[in-house]
């Protein structure tokens, strides 16, 4: 079980961009999934998270800005970010609360990180 994020990328101020994070593997399940970040210098934090009910929750410093949306089908989780900001450049991790195929438990997985890089 594993999960692959992609979308990083160089945008300017006020530019969007769209980051995807698919599971894969032997899946039984899959729960709650979010993003977070962390830039230089600091630590780790949740971006927006979203539930299997489709409930939601955002950083206020995202709030208004970036959208978490969910695809039961294919067990991916995807961030449209739009008038993105500097303070917004950081590595994006995706994670998500999965129950493998043959197991009674749910583990938390994380992908590998994202760079996004908002500079003009």
């Amino acid at each position: 079980v594993q999960l692959q994020a992609s979308g990083g990328g160089l945008v300017q101020p006020g530019g969007s961009l769209r980051l995807s994070c698919a599971a894969s593997g032997r899946i039984f399940s899959v729960g709650s999934m979010s993003w977070h970040r962390q830039a230089p210098g600091k630590q780790r934090e949740l971006v927006a998270a979203i539930t299997s009910g489709l409930i939601t929750t955002y950083a206020e410093a995202v709030k208004g800005r970036f959208t978490i949306s969910r695809d039961n089908a294919k067990n991916t989780v995807y961030l449209q970010m739009n008038s993105l900001k500097p303070e917004d450049t950081a590595v994006y991790y995706c994670n998500g609360v999965l129950r493998p195929t043959g197991s009674s438990c749910r583990n938390d997985y994380w992908g590998q990180g994202t760079q996004v890089t908002v500079s003009s």
